[in-house]
């Protein structure tokens, strides 16, 4: 599915709609004289909204082209892909709800801290990905033939957060997940990290110091009672994947996850560091 950039808007309809507002407002006194002033006033309300509607979208079309210009290619194309994965998967049931919509312009404005202009951009691509016919599958392959494993892992984070968002995460779309790693090529190993870190973290803020360290074991990808032989293994492995060099490309925010999750990464193996070190 191809990625297409929007062009700076024109103005074809600038000088039609000046020219209506100057006939309206004494432009051609002959037009005024036949439709009366009771007319004249309610048909230059009507002309003056029409105008600032247009005003508001050519704005809107026009900050929305000067951001997306200002990105690269892997970065619009990375978000494409990723908006309109969300929304297939929000379609798995044939429905879009007003509720699923507002998880995922929330997730970008609030997770990703996204500004103004690339939530005009967001809910531009969301309309697109609504009335897209192309499926979850050719968009997945599209993604997977197109990035590297690391964007590819970033992809599966973004997914799972956004499905944690919802308490409790439907069991459908954690199903779907789980599918959308096969198709990814992302391996089972990588796929249940992330699955079970999102699991663990709901429990976190009641979690007792036993409950922690199997937060911290599953943000490792390992199983309890692994060694700190194992331990440095899994660190080394899952450091090597989410530097954030690798998804630099991928623009300033999806750094940004790459870090957070460097973040998990480095307190689970502080946190053994000095449980082994302390023996």
């Amino acid at each position: 599915m191809e990625y297409r950039y929007r062009n700076q808007p024109g103005c074809g309809g600038c000088l039609l709609i000046l020219a209506m507002i100057a006939l309206v407002t004494g432009g051609a006194p002959a037009l005024l004289n036949l439709i009366g002033l009771l007319f004249y006033s309610g048909l230059a309300g009507l002309l003056l909204l029409i105008a600032a509607f247009w005003g508001f979208s050519y704005y809107v079309r026009r900050r929305v082209s000067t951001y997306e210009a200002s990105q690269t290619e892997s970065h619009n194309r990375f978000v494409f892909l990723l908006v309109n994965i969300l929304v297939k998967i929000a379609q798995v049931d044939g429905h879009f709800t007003r509720a699923e919509l507002n998880t995922i312009l929330n997730f970008f404005q609030y997770h990703l801290r996204y500004n103004q202009d690339q939530m005009y951009w967001v809910k531009q691509l969301v309309k697109e990905a609504r009335n897209s016919p192309t499926d979850l599958r050719r968009l997945l392959e599209d993604f997977r033939t197109g990035f590297a494993y690391e964007p590819r892992l970033i992809l599966l984070e973004l997914i799972y957060q956004i499905i944690y968002t919802k308490q409790p995460p439907p069991a459908e779309e954690l199903r779907l997940a789980r599918e959308i790693a096969q198709l990814l090529e992302i391996t089972v190993y990588d796929q249940r990290t992330i699955e079970a870190k999102y699991m663990y973290r709901q429990r976190q803020e009641a979690a007792s110091a036993g409950q922690l360290e199997e937060q911290y074991y599953a943000v490792l990808g390992l199983e309890q009672g692994a060694d700190f032989a194992e331990i440095k293994r899994a660190y080394r492995k899952l450091s090597m994947q989410y530097h954030p060099d690798k998804v630099g490309h991928l623009g300033e925010e999806f750094q940004k996850v790459a870090e957070e999750k460097m973040k998990e990464i480095n307190v689970a193996y502080e946190y053994f560091e000095k449980k082994f070190a302390g023996r």
